[in-house]
């Protein structure tokens, strides 16, 4: 094992500094799948079990979904929430019961519901409720992808070392080209966040510039109406 007196922004900052950093690269069509962007984990001012990274992510996110619906591609939201009982989080549930605990996000509770800054479209976008980390897990959202027949998954949201990254890792392990726009995904601190920002672009997706996702969307829109004749 190698050792270092680095710190993770350290190793992060020299890896995506790297110019000959390997990539998976965008395929011909993606899917936006935004994590968890709900009071219990955006609101800092009310929850302590929020947090934020980048003070813009939610603006930038929401620009991305202009952009996927533009496309006519799919935009994807899932919150967690849970029965009163709490049984539906299963061993997840266990370690601890007190306000803040995970399965004590009830349906129906403030904790539950999105943030009123993040632009969901009620009658466009697909809205998952999911129990655990992955938002593959349980959820329709694979048969989602093969219907929409997308190879390329986007993922926003958080926390970038817990439900990113187990969605990122199923991402890849179903064989989808998988892109982590950097300043849409957040952490309750830094350690966690840079560590696992450079364990994805090192394993299991590309970690880019929010700003080169959105220029690879106006591209295909281009080439879209391109295509039309417009």
């Amino acid at each position: 094992m190698e050792l270092s007196d680095k710190t993770a922004r350290q190793i992060w900052q020299e890896v995506r500094a790297n110019p000959s950093r390997a990539r998976f690269g965008f395929g011909r069509k993606a899917v936006l799948v935004n994590i968890d962007l709900q009071n219990a984990y955006t609101c800092t001012d009310r929850f302590k079990t929020a947090y934020e990274t980048d003070p813009a992510q939610l603006a930038h996110i929401n620009g991305l979904a202009r952009r996927f619906r533009a496309l006519g591609w799919p935009v994807v939201w899932t919150r967690v929430a849970y029965m009163a009982s709490g049984e539906d989080a299963g061993i997840w549930g266990t370690r601890t019961d007190t306000p803040d605990s995970l399965q004590n996000i009830k349906h129906g509770s403030e904790r539950a519901q999105f943030d009123s800054r993040v632009d969901v479209d009620p009658v466009r976008d697909v809205v998952y409720c999911k129990k655990m980390p992955s938002a593959f897990f349980e959820t329709q959202l694979q048969s989602l992808l093969v219907w929409h027949q997308v190879d390329t998954v986007v993922i926003t949201g958080g926390s970038t070392s817990g439900c990113v990254r187990a969605t990122a890792v199923d991402s890849l392990s179903r064989g989808y080209r998988t892109i982590v726009p950097e300043q849409c995904v957040a952490d309750k601190h830094e350690s966690y966040h840079f560590a696992n920002l450079t364990d994805l672009m090192l394993k299991y997706a590309d970690v880019l510039d929010v700003l080169e996702v959105q220029n690879w969307l106006e591209d295909q829109h281009a080439m879209l109406h391109t295509a039309k004749g417009d």
